[in-house]
């Protein structure tokens, strides 16, 4: 495994195509506020998918929905064609792989709206904004995680790859979100919280 971070790893296929630009033209931004934006999103959300898929059950679910949603739906042969997937989410095809309201609602439970504040107050976009750029990214990072994990069908090794994010990402998550996600108390965001919010991740 590469030891460069998924969330890296992403931004900078992001920033080498025209995924940034097209990103920043959607949401009405400059390229220095989606650079940022983006730079802050995509390790919230890897992260939050890691604290999901820490318990078995929850990497094995979402090996699943990579497997049955998004492997190939990036551009045939299970590649990775940013262009494609960008196309299918801004012009709102491709059904659950490119449904990025619903991959949240997996992700954050019923907490989207208070990741999304969270991540506007971190950037200083507007929740709207914030909420639209979450909802972008989310089909991309699946369809970026099945091209690097679904064929080999190994739910370990995609949650070994995921936890590696969350603790990259700090108390990343922690501090991004502050209280927004934490539903115990206890000042971290962590698989307890995602049990209390029942966010069993993409299941249906």
């Amino acid at each position: 495994m590469n030891t460069e971070s998924l969330a890296a790893s992403l931004f900078q296929q992001l920033q080498q195509g025209q995924g940034l630009q097209q990103v920043s033209q959607q949401l009405g931004l400059d390229s220095s506020q989606a650079t940022q934006a983006v730079g802050s999103a995509l390790p919230l959300l890897l992260g939050a998918m890691g604290q999901n898929a820490s318990e078995p059950q929850g990497a094995q679910s979402l090996l699943n929905a990579l497997q049955r949603d998004h492997l190939g739906s990036a551009g045939g042969g299970g590649g990775f064609d940013l262009g494609s997937i960008l196309g299918a989410v801004m012009g709102g095809g491709g059904g659950n792989a490119t449904n990025g309201a619903g991959i949240l609602g997996h992700v954050f439970g019923g907490q989207t709206s208070q990741a999304a504040e969270a991540l506007g107050q971190k950037t200083g976009l507007d929740s709207g904004k914030s909420s639209q750029l979450l909802a972008i990214l989310a089909p991309i990072v699946m369809s970026f995680l099945a091209q690097r994990f679904a064929q080999s069908g190994n739910a370990g090794q995609l949650s070994q790859a995921l936890g590696q994010e969350a603790q990259q990402s700090g108390g990343g998550i922690g501090s991004l979100l502050g209280g927004a996600l934490d539903q115990d108390g206890d000042g971290q965001f962590g698989a307890s919280d995602l049990l209390k919010l029942g966010a069993g991740l993409l299941k249906r």
